[in-house]
């Protein structure tokens, strides 16, 4: 079969859904047995989102290859089976920055360097090039931004041009908003006219109109909707906020025959939705056993995106162990001293510190970390929160009251934690952590593998500092093992603390690579370790 294109567009506003609803419109499609390839662009200027701050932009998702990427490609993951790589997700900055250096050595042969049609063609060579890598039936294309925005124009352009030179093989999604009017008791499609108004301008004109909307829509919205969006009845779909999961978007999407829709315009040869995977997960929420609490100590809790995956993940957990979760935030730098830290924290049946950058807040997890191993509350660390379990270690059961990292205090005199000496003198910022896919051996007997059940495992980084073998020792003979190691090197990858119910940290990310149908055993297991102190409490 020749291969598939659907481009998702997003109008009215920005924080629509479109990751959430392009990895719906994907799963649905390989619950009919195909195989979906997922992109994103992504507008801003910045090369990758690295160097972002996460109040600004969220999380910043790892692939295995060392991407750093938008945080949509989490949903991807969770979705579905799509494999995504560093051709997952572009930039304007990378874009821009390849064009660039193309007319620097002279690619172009002394001609005009444009938007159109220099840019434009790079933009089309990164959807040839994940389509070529991957050999997919179906790719979707998700535009960032909102259309309107003037960085996102050459994108727009780019994929005009790419279904006028294949018009049988592609569609064009548009979501839109559909506010209701309380004051009025009115539901406007103003707004939509308006969006589609502008993409049409452009030369591009949606096939499916999909409308995020709090009620449901009336037939009589629908006919106007359809009648000045120049679209038939039967492609205005409605995507009403969800009431249980967001996890519920593919299968309302699937009532409404979306996927169906989509093939038959596709010319996909239709076989029957298999979604009875993600329907057990989804029974098996909405049937939970008791609740359990877990406090989130971080530096950027007041954004949620920040720690989406983290977040995500737990839910996992707690879908795995069929109970209720109640994720309780507490800002770290908040926690300032040990004496009322119960009156501040208290009253969670676990604790997970995050992963992040920077001195802000560290004190407020230490203090967590040491609450956590004095109380035998569970605690999981990731990142961070590992070195965090590291040092408070040292701190307070080793004695070494100045033990710190070097991120945090470069002349401490016991550096438990310390940059890696290829990581010395690094200047550009970017890109510079050690990223993706690293494999860890574990070490029998311990906590990790009784969780794992592998002695080998694949985990995805993102990190610069690492923890100083120079206390290994030290820290063993106390109580602080070093259970993971960094395959053919020395690199501690797991630290757990012998002889406390549950307190693990991991110097990787584990929570990009669960998904709620498949969640990662650390968090289930964490969720778990949380019913059995909850029950003891």
């Amino acid at each position: 079969m020749q291969t598939k294109y659907i481009f998702i567009t997003g109008g009215v506003v920005s924080s629509l859904g479109k990751g959430l609803t392009s990895a719906s419109i994907a799963q649905l499609l390989e619950g009919r047995g195909l195989k979906v390839a997922m992109l994103k662009f992504d507008p801003y200027l910045n090369v990758d989102p690295g160097t972002m701050n996460p109040f600004q932009h969220g999380e910043v998702y790892v692939t295995d290859d060392g991407a750093e990427t938008d945080l949509d490609l989490g949903h991807y993951y969770r979705y579905t089976q799509a494999h995504l790589s560093k051709l997952s997700n572009v930039t304007s900055g990378q874009i821009y920055d390849t064009v660039i250096k193309r007319e620097r050595k002279g690619d172009y042969l002394g001609k005009t360097v444009q938007v159109i049609p220099h840019v434009t063609d790079e933009i089309k060579q990164r959807i040839l090039a994940l389509s070529r890598g991957q050999t997919a039936d179906v790719v979707l294309v998700e535009i960032g931004g909102t259309v309107g925005d003037i960085e996102s124009h050459p994108f727009l352009e780019a994929i005009r041009q790419f279904r006028h030179e294949r018009p049988k093989d592609c569609i064009n999604v548009h979501l839109t908003y559909v506010p209701y009017l309380k004051a009025a008791g009115e539901v406007k499609t103003k707004p939509t006219q308006h969006s589609v108004q502008i993409l049409r301008g452009i030369g591009i004109f949606p096939d499916l109109i999909l409308c995020r909307c709090e009620h449901s829509l009336s037939e009589e919205i629908k006919d106007k909707i359809s009648l000045f969006c120049s679209v038939p009845k039967e492609a205005v779909i409605e995507q009403v906020d969800v009431s249980f999961s967001i996890y519920e978007v593919p299968l309302h999407l699937h009532k409404q025959g979306l996927d169906r829709k989509i093939c038959h315009m596709l010319e996909i040869p239709e076989k029957q939705a298999n979604l009875s995977s993600w329907e057990e997960m989804l029974e098996k929420a909405k049937s939970p056993k008791r609740t359990i609490t877990i406090g989130v100590v971080g530096k950027y809790v007041q954004h949620q995106d920040a720690y989406k995956s983290v977040f995500e993940s737990l839910q996992h957990g707690a879908i795995a162990n069929q109970v209720k979760l109640d994720i309780r935030t507490f800002e770290s730098d908040k926690i300032t001293s040990e004496h009322n830290i119960e009156e501040i924290i208290g009253g969670c049946d676990g604790y997970l510190v995050p992963g992040g950058f920077g001195e802000r807040g560290w004190i407020g997890k230490i203090l967590t970390a040491k609450y956590c191993r004095e109380n035998h509350i569970p605690y999981f660390g990731l990142c961070l929160g590992m070195q965090v379990l590291c040092v408070e270690f040292a701190r307070h059961v080793l004695g070494l009251e100045d033990a710190n990292s070097t991120e945090m205090d470069p002349n401490t005199p016991h550096p438990i934690i310390s940059l890696l000496s290829e990581q010395k003198g690094v200047e550009n910022i970017g890109g510079t952590l050690r990223l993706g896919a690293y494999k860890c051996s574990i070490k029998p007997g311990t906590l990790a593998e009784k969780i794992y059940g592998s002695r080998l495992v694949s985990e995805r980084h993102r990190h610069r500092f690492e923890f100083n073998n120079a206390f290994k020792e030290a820290c063993e003979t106390k109580g602080l093992i070093c259970s993971g190691i960094l395959e053919n090197s020395h690199l501690c990858e797991i630290a757990e603390v012998k002889g406390h119910p549950w307190m693990l940290g991991v110097q990787y990310h584990p929570e990009f690579q669960s998904k709620p149908t498949e969640p990662h055993p650390l968090f289930s297991a964490f969720i778990e370790a949380a019913i059995h102190y909850a029950q003891q409490k």
